[in-house]
């Protein structure tokens, strides 16, 4: 049965935008995998499923990315300290199952061309679609998922609120400033790669009613394949609504679609935080606890610290905190987030923060001094 642009609403406010009081937090990260001594060379993922194939500890989840990135995703857990204890276990025992394999936690591949690993129909029609490998193989990122909120306008705040920090953490966690070997230009490459995409599916939705901007974001994006048992047919030329119109898609099409969509925020029953290039261990427990922190504990500083960064992604992805307004910006939210963390975990924000943010200074400063293990 065709689904109507009505439907396309309805499953917006009811599967993207489930309402729930704030406090689980979910961490993904990814990690490049390189062979100890031979970093150029790109490690089989067929060796990597072999030794991954028996479930970890903590309970998250492995996949992979179509480069080869390795993905490990925590189960949700009670507030930013416990979804980073859980995956920091999980992500020791992963090192401990790849001997003479090294994680390499980067927000792009410093120096190995892009190379297509995992060639299922998806991935192969993404390939051709972008005609690019970069944003699909060479990329790299920590994901922090928050709860929507209890209610509409709880929803909507912490929306807008995400949209805010978003420029912040793409500044203050910058730390991909190599491709191929050279200066990119950019201290976020991964940033500037992924907003240089197909812009339908890539940038932030415009609205302050996130339900509505969210929906009307799927429908005019375009559709990147339709799938069909006689084959699936690709980037036929076309919007979602246009599709609709044309009395084509199903529910199982829309939530398909909605699956190639990748703006910063993406709501899929929680707002899921993509901006944020890879760090090197323990530094990737940072913008987990810096975004849960702030959405879920101190909003009204968040809002206030964030807000003169408001749209600065293009900046962020540039210049990190070597531009001032950004630098400003997220020594406000480091101040506001600290005080609201426990334990080993503010110990980690605070030695962030004065190690690189006070300074206005992030991890692809050094990566460019050639300071750290992680760049060889």
């Amino acid at each position: 049965m065709s689904v109507t642009v009505e439907d396309v609403y309805e499953h917006v406010h009811g599967v993207c935008f489930k309402k729930g009081p704030p406090g689980t937090v979910g961490a993904e990260t990814e990690w490049f995998v390189r062979e100890k001594g031979r970093p150029l060379a790109h490690v089989p993922v067929a060796r990597l499923r072999a030794a991954m194939a028996e479930p970890l500890p903590g309970g998250s989840r492995v996949t992979f990315e179509p480069g080869g990135q390795l993905e490990l995703s925590s189960v949700p857990m009670d507030g930013p300290e416990g979804a980073c204890a859980v995956l920091a276990a999980d992500l020791a025992e992963t090192r401990r199952r790849l001997p003479g394999l090294e994680l390499l936690g980067m927000g792009v591949d410093p120096e190995r061309p892009a190379r297509l690993q995992v060639r299922d129909e998806r991935y192969r029609t993404m390939s051709r679609y972008f005609d690019d490998l970069t944003m699909m193989c060479s990329t790299a990122s920590v994901q922090v998922c928050l709860d929507i909120g209890r209610d509409a306008a709880e929803a909507a705040r912490r929306w807008r609120l995400a949209h805010l920090l978003g420029p912040v953490l793409v500044a203050a966690f910058a730390n991909s400033p190599l491709r191929a070997g050279r200066r990119t230009g950019h201290l976020s490459t991964r940033q500037a790669v992924w907003a240089g995409m197909d812009r339908s599916r890539t940038t932030a939705p415009v609205g302050d009613v996130p339900e509505t901007a969210w929906a009307e974001y799927a429908l005019d994006a375009r559709v990147m394949l339709i799938r069909r048992a006689e084959g699936w047919v690709e980037n036929p030329g076309i919007t979602f609504r246009q599709w609709i119109h044309e009395g084509g898609p199903t529910a199982d099409d829309l939530r398909y679609h909605l699956t190639t969509l990748f703006p910063p925020v993406r709501p899929q029953g929680w707002l899921e935080l993509r901006m944020i290039d890879e760090l090197p261990d323990p530094y990737w427990r940072v913008p987990v606890a810096l975004a849960a922190a702030l959405l879920d504990r101190a909003p009204d500083a968040a809002e206030r610290a964030a807000a003169p960064a408001a749209g600065l992604w293009a900046r962020a992805a540039r210049d990190g905190l070597r531009d001032p307004v950004l630098a400003r910006a997220a020594v406000a939210c480091f101040e506001a987030a600290v005080p609201r963390l426990q334990g080993p975990l503010r110990e980690l924000v605070e030695e962030y923060a004065e190690r690189y943010v006070v300074r206005g200074l992030c991890p692809a400063e050094d990566v460019l001094k050639g300071e750290h293990a992680w760049t060889r």
